[in-house]
Parts: structure tokens; C-alpha cells; sequence
């Protein structure tokens, strides 16, 4: 083809261009219309810069770097004004940076301690002078800033104080128990996250005290907490049920919403499912090009181009590793990014040669023989290997005879 040629597209082509660019421009024109909710959260603690310290910490790739350092830190000094979590991370570090000496630290410890002083002076004021509502929006000016300037126990005993008020609606119980499970995951403390969210969730939908919104967000939240549990598929089917409606930008943010709900669901949706809400979801085709590791890894597998996925598997863990959900269950990510598309593979053979896999996922005999052979032993692969003869067997169950099983034993044990 020659340079003055234009190359033309087909009109199905055109079609499907246009149809990406209506389904970003109109999800991003409703990701920019926050709720009522949202607006009214509290951007302490920063999710986005808890991410940023766990990629400190883990070292991710790309971010272990003086300049990202220096960065988290100066954010921690210049925009929360917070020695603790400025003290506590250049421990964790090993370094001392000196944007904060010890005096410096000292001072901003002793002036935030008189901000507390001065916020609580004002709650007492409006508990002589004014009403139940001036005096829980007194309450709640204490609780984020100390979620903002003051350590998690200082945080957290502010948002109890709140919670503790004789006179606060169901619908800002919520709002103050999912800013406390933030506070909570802001530091790591999985328990105390998992209480508040489930105080919450509980309050929600027994006590009648959350609006859709509410619910709405506070499914993000469980969905989330589930994540970090390991308990995919519930993650999942929350996750996937908020994708049309997130609104719940102080916890992560959409782009990382997406990368959730896509990677939890990989490991559950049958391949139709995975085709309709995934690939051709319009909320995740307006970020896709900002997660081409993640959506290459989804369509290969889909198209069953096995060697690109074991190829995007390379290109996800580095994502994996720099996330504070995906990062402590590494291991289990990888390998059941792996188990999925072995069990895709066999499902189309009754036997098949070691060569054959091999050649379609783009490695050696020894890598499958020694990868399958784990798998199968752990009970994750209905197969089994004939190394004389260089083939893998499949052995899938019996469906219908393992419900009729089921339906005898039912019958004789009642």
C-alpha cells in the first residue's frame, strides 16, 4: 500500500468505532454527575494516596523510585498536615527524608492536638446554644479531621463519639460507619473494616436506614472487603451489579473500580457473560484503553488465544502487585489466572498430547507437565496425565449422574 493511500473502514467497522465512542462519552458524562452521597463524603482518609503508600511499601514496579517517595511523603506533610502517618511511614521505610525534622513533627503534633481541643469546644457550644443538627455537624467536623490530621485511633474514637450521639438519623449512621471502615482499611485493620462495613450493611437493610444511594455505595464497599477476604465470587457478583451505578469515587477510583469487577469476575462468568458485560460493556469499554494489560489478558482468553494470555498474565502481575486488594492473595490471583485457562483448553479434548497444549500456550512440555500435574493433583483439574504416552486425559464428571446421586441420598437420608 502505498504512503498517499487512505485506508477506509468497513461500515461495521465505523459502527463498532462510534459505538465505543457513545458508550465513553456517555458513561463519563454520568461519572461526572457525582451523587448526592458522594458530594457529600469525606475525601479523609485519601484512598487514593493509601493505594500510592502501598505501592511504597511493596515496592511495585515503577514506583520504587526517591522521586514517588518523596512525592507520598510531601503529600503526607503538605496535605493532611498528619506527623503520625508521616512518622509511621518513614519507619516503615527505613528512611528519614527530612521534609519533617523532629522538631517540625513535634510542632504540627502539638498544634493539631489544639485544633481537637478547639473543633470539641465548638460541639460543647452547640450542645448549650444551638440544635441536635448543629450539634451532630459539630461531631462530624471532629471526626474528619481527626480521620485527616490525627491517627487511626484518634479517628476512630471521633467517629464512635458521633455514632454515640442520642439523636443522629439511620441515614448518617451509615455515612459515619463507611468513613470509619475507611479509616480502618486507610491503616490495614481488616477486622475493625469488615465490623463497620457489616454494622452498616446490617443497619442498611434491617433498619431501613439506606437510601439507594446508600446501598448502592455501600455494595461497592462489601464488594471490596469480600475482595481482600478472597471471597471472589461474592466480590464479584457485587461488584458487577455496581459497574452502571458506581458513585463511590472516596474509596477507589473508577478506573480501579473496573480493573475489580473485571479480574473477580474473569474467574466466574460463564464465556457468553463474559462476552456481554465485560468486552462489550460500554462502562468498561470507556476505560479500556487505560487498562490494555487487563482487557488484553480478558479477550484472549475469550478468544482462546492461550500463548497471548500467558503472555498477559506477565503483563497483570506487576498490577497485581501494586494493589492493595489483588497484592496480598498474589499468589492465588496467578494461579487461578492459570487453573481458568487450562480448564477452558481441556474442556474441548477427552485426551490431547502434552506437545499439542504446549504449542498452544507457547511453552515447553516440561512447563504444562509440571504445571498441570499440580493442578490435577490438588483436585483443580478433572484430568489426568499418561506420561508414557505424552497425553493429557480429560475426566469430566458426570453431570447427570452426579445430580441422580444427589437426588438418592437426599431421598435416603430424609
Amino acid at each position: 500500500m502505498g504512503d498517499d493511500e487512505e485506508v477506509k473502514m468497513t461500515s461495521t467497522e465505523e459502527e463498532d468505532v462510534q459505538a465505543i465512542a457513545d458508550a465513553t462519552d456517555t458513561t463519563k458524562s454520568k461519572l461526572g454527575q457525582p451523587s448526592a452521597s458522594e458530594e457529600s463524603a469525606s475525601p479523609y482518609p485519601d484512598m487514593e494516596l493509601c493505594q500510592e503508600i502501598h505501592k511504597l511499601t511493596v515496592k511495585a514496579q515503577g514506583y520504587n523510585t526517591p522521586e514517588f517517595q518523596t512525592k507520598v511523603l510531601t503529600t503526607i506533610c503538605k496535605d493532611l498536615e498528619n506527623p503520625t502517618l508521616y512518622e509511621s511511614l518513614e519507619h516503615t521505610l527505613g528512611v528519614t527524608t527530612g521534609i519533617w525534622g523532629v522538631p517540625d513533627i513535634q510542632a504540627k503534633k502539638e498544634y493539631n492536638s489544639k485544633k481537637m481541643e478547639e473543633l470539641e469546644a465548638k460541639v460543647e457550644e452547640a450542645k448549650e446554644s444551638a440544635g441536635d443538627m448543629e450539634v451532630m455537624d459539630a461531631r462530624v467536623t471532629v471526626a474528619r479531621f481527626a480521620a485527616k490530621a490525627m491517627s487511626q485511633e484518634d479517628a476512630l474514637a471521633s467517629y464512635q463519639k458521633l455514632l454515640d450521639l442520642p439523636k443522629i438519623s439511620s441515614g448518617k449512621k451509615i455515612d459515619a460507619m463507611m468513613e470509619s471502615a475507611r479509616v480502618a482499611s486507610f491503616y490495614g485493620d481488616t477486622k475493625k473494616t469488615a465490623g463497620f462495613i457489616g454494622s452498616a450493611h446490617k443497619l442498611a437493610t434491617e433498619g431501613g436506614g439506606g437510601d439507594w444511594d446508600r446501598r448502592n455505595r455501600l455494595k461497592v464497599y462489601r464488594g471490596l472487603q469480600h475482595l481482600l477476604e478472597r471471597d471472589i465470587k461474592e466480590a464479584a457478583a457485587l461488584l458487577i451489579d455496581c459497574i452502571a451505578t458506581f458513585s463511590c469515587n472516596e474509596i477507589c477510583s473508577y478506573q480501579d473500580f473496573i480493573v475489580y469487577a473485571t479480574l473477580s469476575n474473569l474467574l466466574h462468568l460463564p464465556r457468553p457473560q463474559l462476552k456481554a458485560k465485560i468486552l462489550d460493556g460500554p462502562e468498561i469499554l470507556s476505560v479500556a484503553t487505560d487498562i490494555p494489560a487487563v482487557i488484553k489478558l480478558v479477550k484472549a482468553l475469550y478468544d482462546c488465544d492461550y500463548k497471548t494470555y500467558l503472555h498477559s498474565m506477565v503483563e497483570v502481575e506487576p498490577i497485581l502487585h501494586g494493589d492493595r486488594y489483588f497484592q496480598p492473595h498474589l499468589a492465588f490471583w496467578m494461579r487461578e489466572l492459570h487453573i481458568l485457562a487450562y480448564k477452558q483448553f481441556l474442556e474441548s479434548y477427552q485426551s490431547v498430547t502434552l506437545q499439542a497444549m504446549a504449542t498452544a500456550f507457547g511453552v515447553s512440555e516440561d512447563f504444562i507437565d509440571y504445571h498441570a500435574s499440580r493442578f490435577i493433583a490438588a483436585g483443580r483439574l478433572s484430568a489426568k496425565i499418561d506420561k508414557y504416552g505424552g497425553v493429557i486425559l480429560t475426566n469430566r464428571p458426570d453431570l447427570k449422574n452426579a445430580q441422580y446421586r444427589e437426588t438418592i441420598q437426599r431421598g435416603i437420608c430424609s
